[in-house]
């Protein structure tokens, strides 16, 4: 089964922050809490890690995966922003968000739509998960976990844990996490599009 690591939700302990990112270093998938239910993170140049989510999620080749941000200037290097968006985007993050941008030269081919070449960028309101980008030093790439013919992401570390078994290195525990999907707006054609309400108000978007 994969390892546990219980990290507080308030005040994450450094040292175990510095294990869950060794573990991303040297390769691992991990599943970690974020403000809208659990997500599967690996590094953006783990190329393996890519597949591995979309083995467990079963996704197709057009599915977009999320590269999380620690900040809104981590956000700005990865997708082209114009003034409205910026505006919009920096005051709505962090949050429980997911915006389809279109995607810089710092995204990876592989990473982006492969005909729209656009990417999800999102800052979770999670210290524990701005703990440990900060101590990455660099985006993630993830998903969130909703499994095949589940409608909301899994919550609970242990279910995580007992459920995937041995797909997942390590899972974070931090308490309690909302189950509550992402509000995914796209603003790829220069303007804002809500394509799912989620746990984001949709209302500044719409």
């Amino acid at each position: 089964m994969a390892r546990l690591v219980d990290i507080h939700p308030v005040d994450p302990q450094p040292r175990l922050v510095s294990q869950v990112v060794a573990a991303w270093q040297e390769g691992a998938l991990v599943a970690y809490p974020t403000d809208s239910g659990y997500a599967l993170g690996c590094r953006i140049g783990q190329h393996d890690g890519t597949e591995r989510i979309r083995q467990i999620r079963r996704l197709d080749a057009k599915h977009h995966f999320t590269l999380v941000c620690c900040d809104f200037a981590q956000l700005g290097q990865l997708v082209r922003l114009d003034n409205s968006a910026f505006r919009a985007i920096k005051a709505a993050t962090p949050g429980p968000y997911t915006f389809i941008l279109p995607a810089t030269s710092e995204v990876p081919r592989r990473l982006a739509h492969p005909k729209k070449k656009t990417v999800g960028v999102r800052i979770p309101d999670s210290r524990v998960v701005r703990a440990l980008l900060s101590e990455l030093g660099e985006p993630l790439l993830s998903s969130t976990l909703i499994l095949p013919g589940d409608a909301e992401p899994l919550t609970e570390a242990w279910q995580v844990a007992e459920t995937l078994d041995r797909s997942v290195e390590l899972v974070v525990d931090s308490g309690d996490v909302v189950a509550e999907p992402t509000t995914v707006v796209d603003w790829s054609a220069g303007y804002p599009e809500v394509v799912r309400v989620g746990a984001g108000d949709p209302a500044p978007f719409e």
